[in-house]
């Protein structure tokens, strides 16, 4: 049965939140434990549906694999098999970066087309462009992209595109590139910490990677890696919600287990609008919500830049904001279908090509809503708890990809919050189908 979060606004949220691992660390992270045979060991994973899914995945391909406590345990046991199923794949889109470590490991891989995005156009040439550098023949055929590493020699890939660098092609060419004989020279690389995390992995694997955070990676091929075991980084975008949450409420709250430097352009923004903020030490931040928040325009880039996956949450926060803001999606210029469901809210949003229009408002009334896409779920949760009455955010599978006990660590924070299972209403076509059956009868 599903679930609906019912959020009762007006309470200012206050204490301290432990911030769980990053989603999109860890998951390039799981699929990397292909490129060894054996045990590797992921610490600090958040209790995610994706991250179960990736599970399912690397037993399709092989894998013994035990998740408990936040650790992940991934036995490579069998390395026979190269062909990762539709069924799975086309569920998440992060799930395409097994092909990298089995075109690598195993010389030939054969992984579905990543199914259609609500975030638009997402494509996979960047990823296919990668791998012929490296040798590697790539075809696709019936939705599969077929890939033979028999041919594997180091290059130099290019990895910039229209949007910025990709950041599951960097990983993607860069799990390839460590079991490939030469040397490898990715240009325009993501620089998300979350590329950083898999380099350190890889490295501590027996990987020869330089230039890690950089735009520029140096990759020495080596004939072996072995397993290994890590911890996952904090969660940056996890991070930034909570920051928000403590916005948006005029809260005070303490993130801990985080890595501040990690959000630094968030951080810069939210100043100008009236957030204080304390930096206690290298994995603590205390945020301190204003009364009347200010306006500020937004620019989503590639890190180090405004990350798109806090447009949504901050588009929220905005909606209270005195004056006239403006939020430029440079990544997915497609990203805004939250914005009706905003202003079902008592928002004033209205979009503009790949920008929104953004114009404060006193008051917010909480109505049903639903989430749209993950981080858009968040930012309705956000919105309920700064609006009028009660708010239900439908559609949980989204916000369960992405936070791990979402509702959970809320609560614990003074919100009013709750989960809740309902029988969904059928729908009108559905009924007069019925009706219909009925008469003819």
């Amino acid at each position: 049965m599903p679930h609906k979060l019912v959020v009762q606004g007006g309470v200012k949220l206050n204490g301290r939140v432990k911030i769980s691992g990053a989603k999109n660390a860890c998951l390039p992270m799981m699929a990397a434990s292909l490129l060894a045979k054996g045990r590797t060991v992921l610490h600090n994973v958040p209790n995610l549906s994706d991250v179960r899914l990736m599970c399912e995945i690397l037993e399709e391909l092989g894998a013994k694999t035990k998740y408990e406590n936040n650790t992940v345990e991934i036995d490579v046991q069998d390395e026979s098999i190269t062909v990762a199923p539709y069924e799975l794949v086309s569920e998440m889109r992060a799930s395409f970066c097994v092909l990298g470590p089995m075109l690598a490991r195993r010389g030939h891989a054969e992984v579905a087309m990543p199914g259609g995005c609500v975030l638009g156009v997402r494509p996979v040439d960047l990823h296919i462009k990668g791998f012929r550098a490296l040798g590697a023949k790539v075809d696709v055929e019936q939705g599969y992209v077929r890939a033979d590493g028999s041919t594997l020699q180091g290059g130099h890939v290019f990895l910039g595109g229209p949007m910025g660098p990709s950041v599951t092609g960097t990983c993607n060419v860069l799990t390839t590139a460590v079991l490939t004989p030469g040397v490898t020279i990715i240009e325009e690389a993501a620089c998300e910490p979350e590329v950083q995390a898999l380099v350190e992995m890889l490295n501590q694997m027996g990987a020869k990677i330089q230039g890690g955070g950089t735009p520029r990676l140096v990759i020495e091929g080596v004939s072996e890696l072995r397993p290994t075991e890590i911890s996952v980084v904090p969660d940056r975008i996890e991070a930034g919600t909570f920051v928000l949450a403590a916005a948006i409420t005029e809260g005070d709250i303490t993130l801990e287990g985080v890595r501040p430097d990690h959000l630094g352009a968030l951080i810069d923004k939210l100043r100008s609008t009236g957030v204080k903020f304390e930096i206690n030490g290298p994995d603590s931040l205390r945020v301190i919500g204003p009364k009347e928040p200010l306006s500020v325009d937004i620019t989503t880039l590639p890190y180090p830049g405004f990350p798109t996956d806090l447009q949504s949450p901050t588009m929220a926060y905005l909606m209270k904001a005195k004056g006239l803001s403006v939020v430029t999606e440079k990544i997915y210029p497609d990203r805004f279908m939250h914005i009706p469901e905003y202003n079902r809210l008592g928002g004033t949003v209205r979009k503009e090509g790949n920008m929104a229009i953004v114009y404060g408002v006193e008051r917010l009334s909480g109505c049903p809503v639903k989430a749209t896409d993950l981080r858009a779920g968040a930012g309705l949760v956000l919105a309920g708890l700064a609006a009028d009455h009660t708010t239900e955010v439908f559609d949980l599978y989204h916000v369960d990809r992405g936070y791990d006990n979402f509702e959970g660590k809320l609560a614990a924070l003074g919100a009013k919050i709750e989960r809740v299972e309902f029988l969904p209403r059928r729908r009108a076509a559905d009924r007069s189908g019925d009706a219909g059956m009925r008469r003819a009868a």
